[in-house]
């Protein structure tokens, strides 16, 4: 993909009518001391009278929902070039404790990732999904099952979208913010129609690929991202993998030395 500008109004694609779009914060009631010869308040109807009475906590917000960056194709593949910013995105998929190493690395050294979730994954790790949301990170969709995506039909790729999508809302209240296709560094014309049906505006790619799924060692996996690596960056990773941890720390010094700073994606394509 070429140069991408960014002179772009922002709006704000709410997931889910209804669910993304519903406020989850709660409301503190606040008492009232009654002065002398005022009569006390009386209690709502239903609500806990005397000293033991309490606020009930807070309902964990929504999720943030997909974004549409006017001025920007469907498919993602960098940010742009002008500032110093790079996007860490990681296939959300394997050990959950690798997971958890690296989500506490980046957030030890103040970096915010982007994970594409696969819907299986978050079936069995269901915790998952508000941790990394708790840790100031981007979480989208990677598909149902990780299979092929490009080699579906209509109904089966689909499938694969809007059921992880589904998972999302369940754990989240959000269809996620980022879709990215299983298998594949490019979304196909129709793989990129059915993620717009399914509610996501852009698809999301990368121009950076350590290829860390194949195990080189932690030094090799930096050495890659250092090589490539520039302003705007997307660098494509992934949880399941030690030398991803491994390689983290010094991968985080890299950036900082070349004064890049790791963002969300939603934060790096943001004016």
């Amino acid at each position: 993909m070429g140069r991408v500008t960014l002179t772009c109004r922002r709006s704000v694609l709410r997931a889910g009518a209804g669910a993304a779009g519903a406020a989850a914060a709660g409301t503190l009631a606040t008492g009232c001391e009654a002065g002398p010869g005022s009569p006390a308040p009386a209690p709502s109807a239903g609500a806990p009278s005397g000293p033991a009475a309490t606020a009930r906590p807070a309902a964990p917000r929504p999720a943030p929902g997909p974004h549409r960056f006017a001025g920007l194709p469907v498919q993602i593949t960098h940010g742009p070039r002008d500032r110093p910013r790079v996007a860490l995105t990681f296939h959300g998929q394997g050990d959950p404790a690798t997971a958890r190493a690296v989500l506490a690395e980046a957030e030890r050294r103040g970096a915010r990732l982007t994970v594409l979730a696969v819907g299986s994954w978050l079936d069995a790790h269901p915790r998952l999904a508000r941790r990394i949301l708790d840790g100031g990170h981007d979480l989208g969709n990677h598909t149902q099952r990780h299979l092929a995506i490009s080699a579906m039909g209509e109904r089966e790729a689909y499938a694969e979208i809007s059921g992880c999508a589904d998972r999302l809302r369940r754990l989240t209240g959000s269809i996620g913010t980022w879709f990215r296709p299983s298998r594949a560094q490019y979304a196909t014309p129709l793989v990129q129609r059915l993620a717009r049906r399914a509610g996501y505006p852009h698809v999301l790619s990368y121009d950076v690929d350590p290829l860390d799924f194949t195990s080189p060692g932690a030094p090799a996996v930096t050495r890659r991202i250092a090589g490539e690596v520039r302003n705007g960056s997307v660098v494509s990773l992934h949880f399941g993998y030690a030398d991803t941890v491994a390689a983290l720390p010094a991968l985080l010094d890299e950036l900082d030395r070349r004064g890049l700073r790791a963002v969300t994606t939603t934060e790096l394509l943001t004016r």
